[in-house]
């Protein structure tokens, strides 16, 4: 295999299945994944503004809204306007939103222990070290352009 196929071959292995563990475990616990990166990143962030959901989750404007609201009439979500700056809105896990966060971050949690089954620590941490290789290797291109 050529430097360049090995090369493809690698970043197709590292997205295909970045993109299938986030999937199963979504369907998993069914959920799909966009509402589930959008209830851990609340969890994470605590209240945050839609404008920063959109750009944490590659999402449009259109998408957060509909997402939060849904979750707002599922009572998981409460929204209120920026006191800072009344163009933006912010978004907060209600106290059954965080719960149920708190579950899927748990269930989240052992599904991944059950993913590195077999693996070792010394193996993951390889592939720690070239994924942040790489990260750095993407930031350095993205400063000479």
């Amino acid at each position: 295999m050529s430097s360049s196929a090995h090369e493809d071959q690698f970043f197709h292995d590292l997205a295909t299945t970045s993109t299938q563990l986030r999937q199963a475990f979504a369907g998993q616990i069914g959920i799909s994944a966009q509402r589930l990166q959008l209830l851990m990143r609340l969890r994470w962030q605590g209240e945050t503004s839609h404008s920063n959901l959109r750009q944490a989750l590659g999402a449009d404007a259109a998408t957060i809204t509909r997402l939060v609201k849904k979750f707002e009439a599922e009572g998981l979500v409460t929204r209120r306007v920026d006191p800072d700056n009344n163009r933006y809105t912010l978004a907060v896990l209600t106290p059954t939103g965080e719960r149920l966060a708190g579950e899927l971050d748990h269930a989240h949690q052992e599904y991944q222990h059950r993913l590195l089954d077999g693996v070792s620590v010394e193996h993951q941490q390889i592939v720690m070290d070239v994924l942040r290789r790489v990260r750095t290797n993407a930031t350095i291109a993205e400063e000479k352009t």
